[in-house]
């Protein structure tokens, strides 16, 4: 038909609307090869394809060749996309999920989900309950799935990337429903699967997880029932032929139309969001009713009808037909007689360019509506499939655009944007005949990730490169199918995917690796993984390949901890202790990481660790550290004469023998000391040890103790010192200091005795502190002010007056100081 010359042939009016009917596609499958009254399908929404297998519930005549049922998907063209024997079971029912995957569920409850070429991709079971009480009906939503068992209990699955059946509240049903529909959880309060069940007494039931609600309705029973694209209302056909739309909440009566039919439609959906179609059995026509009126659709063939946001897809044996009411920019435009100014802003670029003198005449009737008859315009050839429409209605626009100071050109670029790929995936040989409305609300990427499903890698390659979208998962999909679909020896396949990928940014390699890698080519998976710049992916499944020698050498390439301890780990785990240690000792870094991590968890393997690589000294260590994890002193010390051994092999750690020995030594001497004074001992240092001694009075003990140790002097007389003044011992301290001349000068006494507050006491020894800056400073410390200023008047040093200016805030000292600094100064 030229829809050019008369776009409004195929127009129909509904009281003040207008719907239209067009052909989209003559199907492409053989004549006979698909009877619509014969099978039972099921089509995707957003142009998506169609399924279609032997229906179980009809009498039919069945060949010899025909024994076994085919399961066939299409497009909406009538291309095939696959076709196999269908061989698993009695089909219940089937549907499409959100991202075109075909859902079939089997009357002991099996459900399974294929691909769009026939690949099962997904199988699992609804439980136990349905497996016994078997399944009666399915209804697929576009994420999950509602079972109804012949027990008149419903099971939902929400989620059918990670399934788990789950009961819906028990409806208490007597006898089946009439009728029953499930409302997508986005489109309910709740966000949550609603089930509504018409029931005999002529009722909805509301089913849910939490409870059941009833709607309290008397119009039904209803025998059919259709929820709007949008969720918002309820289509419900009666047993005595009336259709009552309902809002979903039930809060009032919409309208109600009476079919004056006895039958209940076999088929039944909604044209957009205003308008019911149905079909009844041996009727050659559509009804459609909206507000209250109705219009007939001939029909030369049995159909199947698919909902959509914005119009009705009628597939028939013959055609691909899509029925929607007329967009209102295109009424506008070609409604007869309209006066709209886009449809005078058409007329006159008509008329222009017939070279007639009133293409200016209509231009400036509507000049200060030319604005928006432009945009009108843009907007009509949106919803027109003409190729030849759609042209002259943007070259409307364009002669528009023409008499306007100021517009914006990206509306008009955005249109035919959007055109050019609309047009691309309505090609038949695509066949997803998608609208402006379906393909704003898909959205872009959604339809490229659709391409892809189909294997139309190149036309998404050239959508998102034309709409500068992330082609990464395209590309990454094309070379996994490529993988799975050629014969070609692995290192030419490798040249040739990573030559196509060079240039795409952020594609996974490893995604295509564990893709070579599932389909049986390990060699390839790993010729791939060489590009996987991210080690974070290329490491676990190097590991998951058994490639874990490899993946312990890109985990150290990549300098990640975390993956080297992963790699070390699985190898630990999944080989034999020694070739487990022969693989990381040439990985220094591995080595080191496996040594820290044995330091902390597994002191056991350190120790074999050691052995294996013949490392005495290492292994003792790992005994003393080993010792000290004992509570008993005992096995402590069974396990420290281990450590002596081990370093008393090797002339070159004789100072570690000598300490581990020491260390025995002084244990055995503090066992000792703890059962003479019933004080705690072991565990505490030499240093401690003596001075809890000295604390205790046992001079002549610790003095013992102190030449078996060869304590250097130093350290044992500021042990000494420490011991005398937490005891107050201030004679003891004057003894200490004339034993002989101190090794740790006069400091240390001075220090105790004001630790102790004792000043008086702290005089006694800053007279010998050899440094006379410290002198002055110890002086000026315990108040003796003209003792510090006499220091500095014997060795004539004014920095010292000075210096000690800076250590005190007395103001008495400052202004004595500041005398002393004077008389210097007057000198």
């Amino acid at each position: 038909m030229d829809y050019v010359s008369l776009p409004t042939a195929d127009w129909h009016q509904v009281v003040n609307r207008y719907y239209r009917k067009r052909e989209v596609y003559s199907m492409g499958w053989a004549p006979g090869e698909v009877d619509f009254s014969k099978l039972m399908a099921v089509a995707a929404p957003y142009g998506g394809p169609v399924a279609v297998t032997r229906d179980e519930k009809t009498i039919q005549a069945v060949t010899s060749g025909q024994l076994r049922p085919t399961l066939a998907m299409y497009s909406s063209s009538g291309t095939l996309l696959s076709s196999f024997i269908w061989d698993k079971g009695r089909l219940v029912g089937m549907g499409w999920t959100e991202n075109e995957r075909l859902i079939c569920v089997l009357e002991d409850g099996t459900v399974l989900i294929y691909s769009v070429f026939g690949e099962l991709i997904l199988q699992f079971s609804m439980g136990r309950d349905c497996k016994e009480q078997q399944v009666m009906d399915v209804q697929v939503w576009s994420t999950g799935l509602v079972v109804l068992t012949h027990a008149r209990q419903f099971y939902v699955v929400t989620d059918l990337e990670n399934p788990r059946p789950r009961p819906l509240a028990d409806p208490g049903l007597d006898e089946n429903p009439t009728s029953w529909i499930v409302i997508d959880p986005l489109y309910t309060p709740s966000n949550a699967v609603e089930v509504f069940v018409a029931t005999t007494s002529g009722t909805i039931l509301v089913v849910h997880q939490q409870g059941v609600n009833d709607c309290v309705l008397n119009q039904g029973p209803f025998t059919k029932m259709a929820v709007s694209p949008t969720g918002k209302f309820l289509a419900c056909f009666t047993s005595t032929g009336d259709l009552w739309v309902y809002p979903t909440d039930f809060r009032s009566e919409l309208y109600r139309f009476p079919t004056q039919s006895t039958l209940t439609p076999t088929q039944m959906a909604w044209c957009g969001s205003d308008s019911i179609v149905m079909l009844f059995p041996k009727t050659e026509y559509l009804l459609m009713v909206t507000n209250g009126d109705w219009v007939r659709f001939a029909l030369d063939d049995p159909v199947c009808i698919v909902g959509e946001v914005d119009g009705l897809r009628i597939l028939s044996n013959s055609t691909c037909e899509f029925l929607q009411r007329v967009p209102d920019a295109v009424e506008e435009i070609f409604a007869v007689g309209s006066t709209a100014p886009a449809a005078t802003l058409y007329d006159a670029a008509e008329h222009f360019e017939r070279k007639s003198s009133k293409a200016d005449e209509h231009i400036r009737s509507i000049k200060t509506e030319l604005p928006a008859a432009v945009s009108q315009c843009i907007a009509a050839a949106g919803h027109e499939f003409s190729y030849p429409l759609q042209r002259q209605l943007l070259k409307a626009a364009s002669f528009g655009k023409c008499f306007l100071e100021f517009h914006s050109p990206k509306e008009f670029v955005e249109m035919c944007k959007t055109l050019r790929v609309l047009n691309a995936v309505r090609h038949y040989e695509i066949g997803i005949p998608l609208t402006y409305e379906q393909y704003k609300q898909l959205t872009p990427q959604i339809l490229v990730d659709r391409l892809v499903n189909r294997h139309q890698h190149l036309l998404a390659w050239r959508i998102c490169d034309y709409l500068e979208l992330k082609a990464d998962k395209v590309m990454v999909h094309w070379a996994s199918t490529k993988v799975k679909q050629s014969d070609t020896d692995d290192r030419e396949i490798a040249q040739m995917i990573v030559q196509k990928l060079e240039k795409v940014s952020g594609v996974s390699y490893a995604e295509i690796a564990s893709a070579a890698y599932k389909f049986g080519r390990p060699k390839l998976a790993t010729m791939l993984l060489d590009y996987e710049p991210r080690a974070g992916d290329q490491v676990p499944l190097l590991i998951s390949m058994n490639e874990d020698e490899l993946a312990l050498s890109k985990a150290i390439e990549s300098g990640d901890t975390d993956l080297m301890y992963l790699a070390l780990l699985y190898l630990k785990r999944t080989h034999q202790q020694r070739d487990f240690l022969r693989i990381v000792h040439d990985k220094p870094v591995a080595m080191d990481l496996l040594i820290a991590y044995c330091r902390q968890q597994d002191t056991e393997l350190l120790k074999d660790l050691f052995y294996f690589f013949n490392q005495p000294e290492e292994t003792a260590a790992v005994a003393a550290l080993e010792s000290y994890q004992e509570r008993d002193l005992d096995s402590r010390l069974k396990r420290m004469h281990a450590a002596l051994k081990d370093y008393s092999e090797n002339k070159e750690f004789q100072f570690q023998a000598r300490q581990t020995e020491e260390q025995i030594k002084l244990l055995l001497l503090q066992r000792e000391l703890e059962a003479s004074y019933n004080e705690k001992y072991v565990d505490l240092s030499l240093s401690d040890t003596l001075y809890r001694l000295c604390i205790a009075g046992e001079s002549k003990r610790a003095a013992k103790l102190r030449t078996e140790f060869k304590v250097p002097d130093k350290r044992f007389w500021w042990i000494r010192i420490k011991s005398l003044s937490e005891t107050r011992d201030w004679d003891g301290i004057e003894k200490l200091s004339k034993e002989k001349k101190s090794p740790i000068g006069y400091e240390p006494f001075v220090e105790a005795c004001l630790d102790g507050r004792n000043t008086q006491e702290a005089m006694k020894y800053i007279p010998k502190i050899v440094a006379p800056d410290k002198r002055a400073e110890y002086y000026l410390m315990v108040g003796a002010v003209r003792e510090a200023v006499d220091v500095a008047l014997k060795e004539k040093d004014p920095d010292i007056i000075m210096r000690l200016r800076t250590k005190t805030t007395n103001r008495d000292h400052l202004a004595f100081l500041e005398s002393a600094l004077d008389q210097f100064q007057k000198r």
